[in-house]
């Protein structure tokens, strides 16, 4: 009876690590940022916000139309890569399966910063190595977006915060606002709890992205690589308690 009350925890409870969320949103908006002002408009991890730009760029406004339409598929690749290594890893567990991920973004991203070094100065928008190093950011970024729904883990959405924003407002609203009940007030602020940390790493992260590229290049993302790195660590190190049951 006990190891089904351990899996069935396990089920109900997957690894998440703490401020989890946060470093992905902070991950997520510092390399989204240092992309769209070293890459010229390229959005490495809101990858559908380069359709408006292919757009604009079609009425003659904005360049890079080539990198920006390639971004998609790269970032499906990424995305596909994930799947398959998620797919192979299954059997071991969230832990496993969420350091595996990891792993692989870091070696993505880690090619994103190489490629960035070894292009420079990036003049055109049009070189092949340009475009090497914008799909190689849009591919890490694809891996993160599938991270969260392919090991079911409790990571909210972190790449894009739109929605989070919405969700905020809303929760913001029903537990300032006395119109609901006790309950769905007790709700909304615990929700409120969540969204806004990763909401405000989002930013940090934008700000920090930008500013450190001035300063360093395409070497500043090795910021956001040490923290892959760490998660990939803890995330080992969240499974083995189970693992040793």
């Amino acid at each position: 009876m006990q190891p089904a009350q351990v899996t069935a925890a396990g089920a109900a409870a997957p690894d998440h690590l703490r401020g989890e969320d946060v470093f992905l949103a902070s991950i997520a908006g510092y390399v989204d940022t240092l992309g769209f002002v070293a890459l010229f408009g390229l959005f490495t991890a809101h990858v559908t916000g380069n359709f408006i730009l292919i757009g604009s760029g079609l009425a003659g406004v904005g360049q890079g139309l080539m990198i920006k339409w390639l971004a998609f598929p790269a970032f499906i690749v990424g995305i596909v890569a994930a799947r398959l290594l998620d797919h192979r890893m299954r059997v071991r567990g969230h832990g496993p399966r969420a350091r595996s991920l990891y792993a692989l973004q870091t070696i993505l991203l880690a090619g994103f910063m190489l490629a960035g070094v070894a292009a420079s100065p990036i003049g055109s928008a049009d070189a092949p190595a340009t475009i090497v190093c914008g799909l190689l950011g849009a591919a890490a970024m694809g891996v993160q977006n599938a991270h969260g729904r392919l090991t079911a883990r409790t990571v909210v959405a972190n790449t894009v915060m739109t929605g989070n924003v919405t969700q905020a407002v809303i929760d913001a609203f029903d537990w300032l606002v006395p119109i609901a009940a006790p309950a769905e007030r007790e709700a909304a602020r615990a929700r409120l709890r969540r969204t806004l940390p990763p909401v405000a790493g989002f930013a940090l992260g934008a700000g920090a992205g930008a500013s450190a590229y001035l300063y360093a290049g395409f070497w500043a993302l090795a910021l956001p690589l040490a923290a892959l790195g760490f998660l990939t660590w803890r995330s080992g190190r969240a499974s083995e308690p189970s693992a040793s049951r």
